[in-house]
């Protein structure tokens, strides 16, 4: 039975009580609603559960990582499109953290879900594959974001002990790009983890194409600065714009186009999010 035939079944099915006597039917809207908000708590609960694991880990490992390039390059590093170099490196870090959570997030999820056997219990109620999609996302992405804020807090402590407090210089594109961002990778994590069957298969996407993207992509140092044909090359990595627009809502300085970077996340989170959604309503890998 499909996810839409066990909704529709869902839909027109009495509900009774203790003694089997009805209720009456059932009836959804266009969206269910609650069914939509239960499994996005579900999401949420579970990374809250490990929260040590899933929050307080990523924070650490970028102080680290802020820590030893402060360290061993701040003092030597020249500024960068006039910033210096820590303030530079801070909003990078901060998004990578954003990026990568949200993308273990949602593929996490699905990926234990197939090889415990558990799917079943998300594919059983009554939604349909586009509030599952949502679902999945939208917890990934919150994962993303509680990082991305509590590590930037972080940072920013440890960046006014050394003497060298972080500004923003623009909430609007901080706001839009980390959460577009964590959107993105959400997406990227639910066709992941819709894809591997097994952990390997998982490590191998997370190795060989979310850490070179994210490592790749100007959080350690300016693109404008490479020698070609690797500028350009980096031009056509997509989280080089998430990562520019996200520095630039810090420092107000920009290496690529604004727009240009707007559009491509925009493209990317609503083609992502379709791609899964087809890939939930085909039931790719999960009905089998």
């Amino acid at each position: 039975m499909t996810v839409t035939q066990t909704r529709d079944a869902a839909a027109i099915a009495p509900e009774t009580d203790q003694y089997g006597a009805g209720f009456g039917a059932r009836r959804f809207g266009a969206v269910n609603w609650l069914g939509l908000w239960t499994l996005y708590v579900k999401e949420v609960r579970r990374f809250l559960k490990v929260v040590f694991q899933t929050v307080i880990a990523p924070v650490i490992s970028t102080l680290l990582f802020l820590i030893v390039f402060t360290q061993a390059f701040g003092g030597v590093r020249p500024d960068i499109n006039g910033v210096p170099f820590v303030e530079f490196l801070t909003p990078g870090l901060i998004m990578m953290a954003v990026l990568t959570n949200a993308f273990t997030n949602s593929s996490s999820s699905l990926i234990i879900s197939k090889v415990q056997g558990s799917i079943v219990d998300v594919l059983m109620p009554p939604l349909s594959a586009a509030e599952l999609a949502i679902a999945f996302i939208a917890g990934a992405a919150t994962r993303g974001i509680l990082v991305g804020l509590v590590t930037a807090v972080t940072c920013a402590a440890f960046m006014m002990a050394i003497g060298a407090p972080i500004a923003v210089e623009s909430i609007l594109a901080v706001g839009y790009f980390s959460l577009i961002a964590a959107v993105i990778f959400a997406a990227i994590g639910v066709i992941g983890g819709i894809w591997a069957d097994k952990f390997d298969q998982m490590a191998a996407v997370t190795n060989f194409v979310i850490t070179p993207l994210t490592f790749l992509s100007g959080t350690f140092y300016s693109v404008e600065r490479l020698p070609e044909p690797f500028r350009s090359i980096s031009q056509f990595n997509p989280v080089y714009y998430m990562i520019d627009g996200f520095r630039f809502g810090f420092t107000g300085v920009a290496e690529a186009n604004l727009l240009i970077g707007v559009g491509v996340t925009l493209l990317l989170a609503f083609g992502f999010s379709a791609i899964a959604y087809l890939l939930l309503r085909a039931g790719y890998k999960i009905k089998e």
